[in-house]
Parts: structure tokens; sequence; C-alpha cells
């Protein structure tokens, strides 16, 4: 009886021996990304305190995240327009970096540059997206597979929510009823990724609905969402007007973010039940901000550059707050290193791995105090003349410097063009893009703003959002939060002014920035440049 008791006791020990030896288990992850959703949400107001939109806002799922998580205070993209955006994070680099994939209208994608989620793949991950990965471009979604990795057996229907619940309830369904339709379609779309992997593979699965882009239904933040515009008063940043018309188009934005946290807890539900909630990396963010709002989208600004950020589950230690500057192209090498992947050597990004599993105790990471953030071309325009905006800039704790390399052009297109022979309407400057002003999204908040133009209250709004800029600005974010007052030509802060500027030139330089080389040259000639091929 002994020597079967201490046969039993060897070969317990020699399982907990081979056990030690193995490696540990990849995580899955789920990579959820929603279009245009800048820095807004209900986890910030409990840490940033009153008196903003987060006040409004409820996102009960992208709150447990980041409670049980991690929440970043401090995310930025590589650039504030959605193809740019997603081809750096793709790729773990600099946007300028990414060839035609720098651009969104006639952005082309380099296949010899290495993208994550391919990575992942070859190393044995079960990869799959839905709704949105990287377009505008050609081909569609390349990175991603261009289209072999689609789960959208369920439909796409999310991505136009507030028009499609607005549909079905003018049909009879109740506004419950209509949503479940769709969060059904999310769900049945998961599961249909999921259902395709092998037992045991890790998968990687990027959710990315558009319905925070625009366009909305008018009105749909209060009636599907019970957003009162008013609650709004007094919580708008100074570049927006507090009026009425904008409030309602931003209540109606917020609905949309609601949409998409409630679309994060079907997903989250559906781990929960398979036991792989725990075992899976959740990462929640969006690709810039807010569209058709001034120094939002295709701004360098803040309110355009700075996106939300939580993280939670595999590969963490929870329940905290991060103040470090993270940079949306740090996720491709963290994704890399968590799935036990080489992390090429041109990805400029850097792995979060270290900052995830922190417990918090160290002092900030000499890497982690800036981020770098630039911009060319956003949409195109029928004009063979049409030309970039060039920008790049250095964001730090303390300061945020842009350079406007062509201060002569006009940022988001000639806002004299509206009062040429043939004005636009109306309804075309809320529902068409490139009628006018064309690299800043349209909208009603937008079509306020230019039929106000010539009025003494407004006016002062209008030249701010759409005006000329001169080649440098430097705000400090201690006593201008929103960046407002431009500080660059103040002999005060020439001292900072000067090193902002070579540290930025310097990793311009470094990266090799085709801005740089040849007075831009690449970006200035056809196909970066001119008329859509």
């Amino acid at each position: 009886m002994k020597h079967i008791i201490l046969f039993s006791l060897c070969l317990f020990l020699a399982g907990l021996s081979t056990l030690d030896a193995a490696e540990p288990r990849r995580p899955n992850i789920l990579f959820a990304f929603a279009d245009d959703w800048g820095r807004i949400a209900g986890a910030y107001a409990q840490i940033d305190g009153p008196g903003s939109m987060n006040d409004v806002v409820k996102t009960p799922n992208f709150d447990r995240i980041a409670r049980e998580g991690i929440l970043v205070r401090q995310a930025f993209v590589s650039a504030p327009s959605c193809t740019p955006c997603r081809s750096a994070l793709l790729t773990g680099q600099h946007f300028w970096r990414t060839g035609r994939g720098a651009i969104l209208r006639g952005a082309v994608w380099d296949e010899t540059i290495p993208a994550f989620p391919l990575l992942l793949h070859d190393a044995g991950y079960h990869i799959g997206e839905t709704y949105k990965v990287w377009s505008p471009g050609t081909p569609n979604d390349a990175p991603y597979g261009a289209g072999k990795f689609g789960y959208e057996s369920a439909g796409v229907r999310f991505n136009q929510f507030s028009q499609n619940v607005t549909k079905m309830v003018a049909r009879g369904l109740s506004i419950a009823e209509a949503k479940q339709v769709l969060y059904d379609e999310v769900r049945s779309n998961f599961n249909d990724f999921l259902a395709k992997r092998n037992d045991d593979q890790p998968f990687c699965y990027w959710f990315g609905p558009t319905n925070v882009h625009r366009t909305w239904i008018a009105g749909s933040g209060k009636a599907l969402w019970d957003i009162e515009p008013s609650d709004l008063e007094g919580k708008l940043p100074p570049f927006l007007a507090d009026v009425p018309e904008v409030r309602e188009d931003l209540a109606d934005y917020l609905g949309e973010i609601q949409a998409f946290d409630a679309a994060l807890g079907v997903l989250m539900t559906q781990l929960e039940d398979l036991g792989e909630l725990d075992n899976t990396l959740i990462v929640v963010s969006g690709d810039h901000g807010p569209p058709g709002f001034p120094h939002g989208k295709c701004n360098l600004y803040d309110f355009g550059t700075q996106v939300p950020l939580a993280v939670r589950g595999a590969g963490t230690n929870g329940g905290r707050v991060v103040d470090e500057l993270v940079s949306l192209v740090d996720l491709a090498p963290t994704f890399l290193e968590l799935g036990q992947v080489p992390i090429p050597e041109t990805m400029t990004g850097t792995s979060l791995v270290p900052m995830l599993m922190s417990d918090g105790s160290e002092p900030r990471e000499s890497n982690r105090t800036e981020v770098f953030i630039g911009r060319e071309r956003h949409v195109e325009n029928a004009r063979a003349d049409f030309t970039p905006y060039p920008q790049r800039a250095i964001r730090t704790h303390e300061f945020l410097y842009i350079i406007n390399f062509k201060p002569d052009r006009w940022p988001l297109g000639d806002p004299y063009r509206l009062d040429g022979d043939d004005p636009p309407t109306e309804q075309e400057l809320i529902g068409n893009t490139r009628v006018t002003l064309p690299d800043e999204d349209a909208g009603p908040a937008k079509a306020w703003l230019v039929g106000k133009r010539y009025t003494a209250e407004w006016k002062p709004f209008f030249d701010h959002a759409y005006g000329k800029r001169p080649c440098e600005e430097l705000f400090d974010l201690k006593h201008d939060p929103h960046q407002m007052h431009n500080v660059a030509g103040d002999p005060q802060y020439e001292k900072r002014r000067a090193e902002l500027e070579r540290r930025l030139r310097e990793e311009l330089q470094q990266t090799g920035d085709p801005r740089l080389t040849n007075n831009g040259k690449f970006f200035e000639t056809p196909p970066l440049a001119g008329p859509v091929e």
C-alpha cells in the first residue's frame, strides 16, 4: 500500500513539474474600436471631475472594463483621420511611414508592411473582424486579410444604428425590440466567428462598428436614449457654441456612443457564458475625436486626437488609472508580445505590456512622456489643385506643440468658397462632407456655425475653427487645457518652444517622415495630392 501511495505521489509531482514547464496559454484578444469616438465616457467623469460631456453620457460596459482593468487617462491617435489612424495602429508605426496608407481617399495598402492581425494569424491565432477595419482604401480592410477573415453573416445594420432603429420603430416595433434586433446581429456575428476556431485556439477579434461616425438621425439621442440636449448646457468646451442646435447634435453623438457601449456588453456577456472572459484581453478605444465639430476630427488639438482607452483581462494588473501618455501605435507590439510573436523592427510603437502588468508603484516610464501626431490629407476634392494640410505635433503632459508646414493654406478648406455664385444649401451643408470645408465632416453643428459666420457673436468661433493658422502653435495645457490661446510667439515660452520643436523634428528625422524630404514632395505630388486616381 505504501508503495502505491508513493508511486501516486511521484506521478502527481511529475505532473506539477510538467505544468510548470509548459508555456502559459496565449490570451484571446478582443479589440473593440469605435469609428469617430473621442475621449467621452462615464469613466472619465469619475477621474476628471464634473463639468463636461462625460457627465451626460452613460457607458456602463466601458466603465466596467475601466474599473476592473486599466483606464488610460491620456491616449492619442497617430492621425485624426480614419484610414491614416488605422494604418498606424495596424502596423505599430507612425502614420507617415505607411506609404499611401497615410491618406484617406486614395489610400492603397503596401503589402510589404507587417500588420499585427496577419502576424498573429501566421502564429496560430484564429482571427476575424466585423464591420470596419481599414477603409476607405484599396484593397478594403487589406491589413486584416482584405475580407478573408470577415464575419458579417448576420448583417451590418448596426453600422447605421439610429437609422435602422428608427425605421423599425416606424414599422411597429418598440424601441427596446428594435435595439434588440441589432444586438442580436452583434451576438450572431461574434458567435459565427467563435464557432470557426479550433479547440483551445487563441483568437483575435476586431469589432469595428461605424455607427458613431456620421450620419445619425437628428433627435435620436433623446428619442432612443433619453439624453436631454439641455443637460449639456454649460458643459461644452469653449470652442463649441453652447446653443440648442449644437447641443442636440452632440446629444445624438452621445446616443451612438451608448449604442456602441451596449454592443460591447453583448460581447462581454458572450465571453462570460463561454468562460473565456478572464483569458481575453479586452481593449476598447476610438479612432479619433468627434466628426463635424470644431477642434474635432482632422485637427491636432486634443478634442480631435485624444481617445478613450480601457484594457481588461489577461496580461493586465487591473484596478488602476494610468497617467502615462499612450499612442494607439503601441497596441500592435502589445498584442504581438502577449501573443508570443516577435515584434518587427519596423514598428515605432512600444509594447504596453510592462505598463499593463505593473502594480503602479514604479515611476513614469521615460518613453511614456510624449506622443507624436500628424495629418496630411483627409478627403478628396474635384479640384486638381487640392493639396494636403500638413501638420505634425508633439504632445507632452504639459504642452501641445504643432508645426503647420503650409500656413498659407486653409486647414479645412477655403471658407470663402461659401460665398461663390452657387453657395451650398443648409441641407447640403448638413449632409455632404465635401460640399465645403471638405476636411471636416458635415453635420448640423457645422451647418449652424457656417450660417452664423457673419454675425458679431459667432464670427470669432468661425474664424477660430476655419481660418488660417500660423506656422507654429504652442499651448500651455495647465493654463489652457482646451488649446484656445497660442503662446508660440511669447518670449516667456521660447525656451520650451525650441525644445519641443527640436524633439519633434528629431523624431520625424529618425523615423523617416517624407514630409521633411524635398519639401515634402512625396505628399505634395499625385497620387498623394490632387485628384484621386
